[in-house]
């Protein structure tokens, strides 16, 4: 399940793109099929042995052009082991709404992209973020939780501020919001619930075969209740220098 749309972030064969906070590697490994330079960054290295050995079955499978790389890293959000303008586009999804210091972080994701490069940035929406906290205390007070709920305008106030221009963005994964407020309802680890385990099967059923019904009626619903805002930016050619 992706949250960045490619048809509004365009990726070709040949980019060198950093997923920071790659987690279980969705976005990386639909990186490494359109052929990029993938680099999988993040600090879990369970997960990391994971996405590291997804990308050398991809490869065996023949799923991958010939010329594309990827490659799983461990590093830290705050300070990125790359030199500045590193990258054609970076993605940073569900990430910023973890760190305490997320100014920090915004502002290396502004350092290693090129001028001219993209940036995607996904976190949790306000309004069904906000119903889950108060749902259940369980969803965010935990290690590595989320520390905050962003307001839209709040983050690209933010975004701006560490140098990066807004191109586009818009909202998803409508069908999960409610999922997620069963799960806060009934208790986030009780995954056996009747109710939480037939919803689970139905967004399951829904990623794999994709119906036009439920395809329409999430588009319909993502400007309402989705449950991710994701927003699309560019790092400017040449940087502002006030008068």
């Amino acid at each position: 399940m992706l949250t960045v749309d490619f048809a509004r972030f365009p990726v070709g064969s040949g980019d060198r793109v950093l997923d920071m906070g790659c987690g279980a590697g969705r976005h990386a490994f639909a990186l490494y099929r359109r052929g990029a330079h993938v680099i999988a960054l993040d600090r879990d290295e369970a997960e990391l042995k994971d996405v590291a050995g997804m990308f050398t079955a991809m490869l065996g499978a023949g799923e991958v052009s010939a010329g594309a790389t990827a490659t799983a890293l461990r590093g830290d959000a705050y300070s990125l082991p790359f030199a500045d303008a590193s990258f054609d586009r970076v993605i940073a999804a569900e990430v910023l709404e973890h760190l305490p210091d997320d100014g920090r972080a915004m502002a290396e994701l502004f350092r290693v992209v090129k001028p001219g490069g993209l940036v995607a940035v996904t976190v949790p929406r306000w309004g069904p973020e906000l119903v889950c906290w108060a749902l259940s205390s369980a969803y965010h007070e935990v290690p590595g939780g989320h520390v905050r709920i962003y307001r839209g305008g709040e983050l690209h106030r933010r975004l701006a501020a560490a140098g990066l221009d807004a191109v586009g963005g818009h909202h998803t994964h409508a069908l999960h919001a409610p999922y997620w407020w069963l799960k806060c309802a009934v208790g986030v680890d009780n995954a056996t619930h009747p109710l939480v385990s037939a919803y689970h099967r139905l967004l399951v059923w829904d990623i794999m075969k994709a119906p036009r019904l439920t395809r329409l009626v999430e588009r319909l619903l993502d400007p309402v209740i989705g449950k991710s805002l994701v927003v699309y930016l560019r790092r400017p050619e040449v940087a502002c220098v006030a008068a």
